[in-house]
C-alpha cells in the first residue's frame, strides 16, 4: 500500500508540475508560446507518461475523481478510496509548490495571476459564469471515466489504455480551458489554490464537487449498462 500511495503522490506531482507549469511558464512565452494547443498536450502527456510509468504499481489514477468512478464502477476497493485522495492531494500540492518557487524567479511574476488556477465568472478564462463552469466541469469528468472504465475492461486490447487516456485528457483541455482553465482533478485544481488564495480557494468547492458526482455517475452507469463479466483491476498503463 505505501508504494501504491507514493506512486500516486508522485504521479500527481507530475500532473501538476508538467500540466500547470506549461501553462505558467510556457503558453504565452514570448515568439514561441505554446497556447492553449500546447498546454492541452502537456496534460495529456502527464498522464500518458505516468500511466505507463507508475500504473503498474497503483493503477495510475492522479485524480480522487478517477478513483471515486473506479470504486462507483466496481474496479476499486471503497476502503482506498480516501488514502489516495490524501496522496493525490499531497503529490498536486508539492507539483504547485515547485512550480511557484520556479515562476516566483521572474521579476513580473504575480500570484494574482493565478498561477493556472480554475475559476469561473470573472476568473472564468473566457468569462463563463458558474453553471457553464458546472456543467463543463460534471459533462467532461464524466465522460473521461467513460473512457478510463472502457479502455481497462479486460475486454480491451491490451496496452493502449494509457494512450486513450492521455489522448481523452487532452481532448478535455482542448475544450473547457477556455470555460474554467480545466480541472476534471480536485487535486489538480487544490494545489494552485493553496498558493493563489482567495478567489482560488473560495471557487474551489466547484472543482471538488463538479468532477467527484460526473465521476460517480459514469462509475455506476458503465457499471449498470456495459460490465458483463466480472474484470480485473484496471492498469491505466497496461
Amino acid at each position: 500500500m505505501v508504494a501504491k500511495l507514493m506512486a500516486e503522490f508522485l504521479g500527481t506531482f507530475w500532473l501538476v508540475l508538467g500540466g500547470c507549469g506549461s501553462a505558467v511558464l510556457a503558453a504565452a512565452f514570448p515568439g514561441v508560446g505554446i497556447g492553449l494547443l500546447g498546454v492541452s498536450l502537456a496534460f495529456g502527456l502527464t498522464v500518458l507518461t505516468g500511466a505507463y510509468a507508475l500504473g503498474p504499481i497503483s493503477g495510475g489514477h492522479f485524480n480522487p475523481a478517477v478513483s471515486v468512478g473506479l470504486w462507483a464502477g466496481g474496479r476499486f476497493p471503497g476502503d482506498q478510496v480516501f488514502p489516495y485522495m490524501i496522496s493525490q492531494v499531497a503529490g498536486a500540492v508539492l507539483g504547485a509548490g515547485v512550480l511557484y518557487l520556479i515562476a516566483s524567479g521572474k521579476a513580473d511574476f504575480h500570484l494574482a495571476d493565478g498561477m493556472a488556477s480554475n475559476g469561473y465568472g470573472e476568473h472564468s478564462p473566457g468569462g463563463y459564469s458558474l453553471r457553464s463552469a458546472l456543467v463543463t466541469e460534471f459533462v467532461l469528468t464524466f465522460m473521461f471515466l467513460i473512457v478510463i472504465l472502457g479502455t481497462t475492461h479486460s475486454r480491451a486490447p491490451v496496452g493502449f489504455a494509457g494512450m486513450a487516456i492521455g489522448l481523452a485528457l487532452c481532448l478535455v483541455h482542448l475544450i473547457s480551458i477556455p470555460v474554467t482553465n480545466t480541472s476534471v482533478n480536485p487535486a489538480r485544481s487544490t494545489g494552485p489554490a493553496v498558493f493563489v488564495g482567495g478567489w482560488a480557494l473560495q471557487q474551489l468547492w466547484l472543482f471538488w464537487v463538479a468532477p467527484i458526482i460526473g465521476a460517480a455517475i459514469a462509475g455506476f452507469t458503465h457499471r449498470l449498462l456495459f460490465e458483463g463479466d466480472r474484470v480485473e483491476p484496471p492498469i491505466v498503463g497496461r
